[in-house]
């Protein structure tokens, strides 16, 4: 086998491979947000959970490129938001915290790139930052929606602290977990 066919079937078994880990992280998103607890206007879901660990155990890039292809798939119509799909969804009161997902899995990404994962604290941290995101785009056009930041903050924020801990904790955890796996390695 010459270099460029050795380059050109590595390049294609990674490309198959990121593949594969954009489609999966994918499914466990549209999964992620059928685990629900209704609240009003925007139901408790497991997505930012999802998105969280993804970003911090895929990394900045395809993390995002996971929440992307999960939001166009919702776009397409495909029900794999918390109540359905199509592009209406995203006009509707749970559009930006979905928007904010983007970042919120490059942020986490990122950060774990830089290390913050070594730490069972730091990437507490970096799930948590990441999850700010979530909360500026969700609540700023949720104030847009309803009408009202204040409401879109009693609303759309504060009910969700307990449970935002909880995910962050978690997505944080299993970063740390798997790293310190790899590390064993």
């Amino acid at each position: 086998m010459n270099s460029h066919s050795a380059i050109g079937h590595w390049m294609n078994e990674r490309t198959s491979r990121q593949i594969v880990m954009v489609l999966a992280g994918s499914v466990l998103l549209a999964l992620s947000a059928r685990v629900e607890i209704p609240f009003w206007p925007v139901p408790l879901t497991m997505q930012t959970f999802v998105v969280l660990a993804l970003g911090m155990v895929y990394g900045p890039v395809l993390g995002a490129a996971t929440v992307l292809t999960y939001l166009g798939q919702g776009l397409m119509g495909l029900p794999v938001f918390a109540a359905g799909g199509g592009p209406a969804y995203l006009a509707g009161p749970t559009g930006g915290y979905l928007l904010g997902m983007v970042p919120a899995a490059w942020i986490a990404g990122q950060l774990a790139l830089r290390g913050w994962v070594q730490n069972p604290v730091t990437a507490i941290a970096a799930a948590a930052l990441g999850n700010l995101a979530v909360y500026a785009l969700g609540i700023s056009w949720l104030a847009v929606v309803i009408g009202s930041v204040e409401q879109a903050v009693v609303a759309g924020l504060l009910p969700f602290l307990p449970g935002a801990a909880l995910k962050v904790t978690a997505a944080g955890l299993i970063a740390w977990s798997l790293a310190r796996i790899s590390r064993s390695r």
